[in-house]
């Protein structure tokens, strides 16, 4: 049995030879972590200058943004250094915050979009009530609990996996992932199995519920609502349940590749897909909702052609 602490690094096997094209790819690559940087950051900056932004759906929406660059910040760079680098290995402990920067990315993208759901349950559902619900204190609290509990929650994961002892530090992916860590173990593994359903069983039903429900109520409003509430209903939801969709077809696809045999996908198609689920929402979540939320849409098109509002 070989201790964990005689790997000090990990071999990451998914990365192709790709010979003088690798500067080609490293340029792609950098180019697109500038414009997630930029796009995310520019509306991140316009919600918070602007007072006529200070809603509880911008404000959701700028806690959105933030976690798209921490997300992308704890994969791209390492990507970027791995894509001109000969021996790609990762070092044991920047491969455990790996592990905790995407594991905690994913749940905050799922329950700040649970959240978002809310706020558009009440927004058209009660908006009689909207802003005495959700007053500013109240949208913070909403914020640091989202951020806390995806923070704390991971920890108990990423204690469990870096007390095991390993066999081994070969792992077939771009970059470090809980699951594939575990299996390198020689020891025991039942505790961390076990949490492991639980926790996922968790991190998907908690925002599950409140986003079934608010759409539920969204719907039957819709139905039996006014021509003006459908509209309001389909330029404010359209973004979110768009973004909830592609974010839960980037996940489902890690969670099924990283349980099934997936040799029969060609290798390029599984390499783009399994960087899906953290550089798509990045770029897709600040054109998205900068072109469909009208009052974003008017300020950044007076931002850019330097007009007052």
């Amino acid at each position: 049995m070989v201790n964990s602490s005689q790997f000090p690094y990990f071999i990451l096997t998914e990365y192709l030879d790709m010979g003088y094209l690798k500067y080609l790819y490293f340029v792609i690559v950098l180019m697109l972590y500038i414009v997630i940087v930029v796009a995310n950051a520019f509306l991140i900056v316009t919600i918070c200058m602007k007072r006529s932004l200070h809603e509880p759906m911008y404000v959701f929406l700028c806690s959105l943004l933030v976690n798209e660059l921490y997300g992308s910040a704890g994969l791209i760079p390492f990507l970027l250094l791995q894509i001109t680098s000969d021996s790609h290995t990762i070092s044991r402990s920047m491969c455990f915050l790996q592990i905790y920067c995407l594991h905690t990315y994913a749940t905050v993208e799922f329950c700040n979009l649970a959240v978002m759901s809310y706020d558009r349950y009440l927004a058209i559902c009660c908006p009689l009530h909207y802003k005495a619900r959700l007053t500013s204190n109240k949208v913070a609290l909403l914020i640091a609990l989202v951020w806390l509990y995806s923070l704390i929650k991971f920890l108990v994961s990423i204690f469990l996996t870096f007390r095991l002892k390993l066999c081994g530090n070969v792992i077939g992916r771009l970059y470090c992932q809980n699951y594939y860590v575990t299996k390198l173990a020689c020891s025991d593994t039942t505790v961390n199995n076990v949490w492991g359903l639980f926790a996922t069983f968790v991190t998907i039903g908690v925002p599950l519920f409140p986003i079934v429900f608010s759409y539920t109520k969204i719907l039957r409003v819709c139905v039996n609502g006014s021509k003006e509430t459908r509209q309001k209903a389909v330029s404010t939801c359209s973004p979110h349940i768009a973004s909830l969709l592609i974010f839960t077809f980037g996940c489902g696809f890690e969670i099924f590749q990283s349980r099934y045999n997936m040799t029969s996908v060609p290798r390029i198609l599984r390499i783009v897909l399994s960087l899906y689920f953290v550089t798509i929402q990045g770029l897709f979540n600040p054109i998205i909702y900068g072109l469909r939320l009208s009052k974003i849409r008017q300020i950044c098109r007076n931002q850019f052609f330097h007009k007052k509002i």
